[in-house]
């Protein structure tokens, strides 16, 4: 694991608790422990998402966990220390920006569950006015979305980590499904056209 993540992670009660599992070594990344800055393969596989986790903290120390999703690549890599998006009008609750505002901290979860790989980002969010960055609003924007865009979040990150892909069930979405039974569908449409080919040359036979 990148060492610097475990390095924000990793806490006195999460060393006592490593110790009575047998841990007592955290292993260094081979980059020397580094993981504060998106690689290009962290930003394909983000660009690849259509939703992810985002969880956050109370001030009365409850954690909230948010799903979010969208389109394809709608959480948006500015630079690479920079995530945003925009947040569209849902439920009213809430609950994720009034945690963000008293407690900047939150963690991201990404799954790519067909190639069962899973990304952990900590960041600093910031909640901006539409207004308040007029290039970075029109960089998360979707005009073919039908939602009201009340603000837009800026991440900054802190530190990720790659999970093994241990445990993590292959799952497909409708698109993917479709694209892989396209092959099928059009050798489909291939024979039943030759039957039909021949189903005519078989009536002109025998009249």
């Amino acid at each position: 694991m990148p060492y610097h993540f475990l390095e924000v992670a990793v806490t006195p009660s999460i060393q006592a608790a490593q110790a009575d599992m047998g841990v007592d070594q955290i292993r260094m990344g081979s980059d020397g422990g580094r993981s504060d800055r998106f690689t290009e393969n962290e930003v394909a596989f983000i660009a690849g998402r259509d939703s992810f986790y985002m969880a956050s903290v109370s001030e009365t120390g409850w954690p909230y966990v948010q799903h979010r999703g969208g389109k394809t690549g709608f959480l948006k890599v500015i630079d690479d220390q920079t995530l945003a998006f925009a947040d569209y009008r849902g439920n009213r609750q809430y609950i994720s920006a009034g945690n963000l505002a008293a407690n900047d901290r939150a963690c991201l979860f990404l799954m790519d569950y067909v190639r069962r790989a899973r990304l952990k980002i900590f960041v600093h969010v910031e909640r901006l006015a539409l207004d308040a960055d007029q290039a970075l609003t029109e960089a998360v924007s979707d005009v073919s979305y039908k939602g009201r865009a009340e603000r837009i979040f800026r991440l900054r990150l802190e530190a990720y980590d790659w999970n093994c892909p241990q445990h993590i069930t292959p799952r497909y979405t409708e698109r993917e499904v479709e694209q892989a039974v396209l092959p099928l569908r059009e050798r489909l449409s291939q024979l039943e056209a030759e039957n039909a080919t021949l189903r005519v040359r078989l009536e002109a036979l025998q009249k």
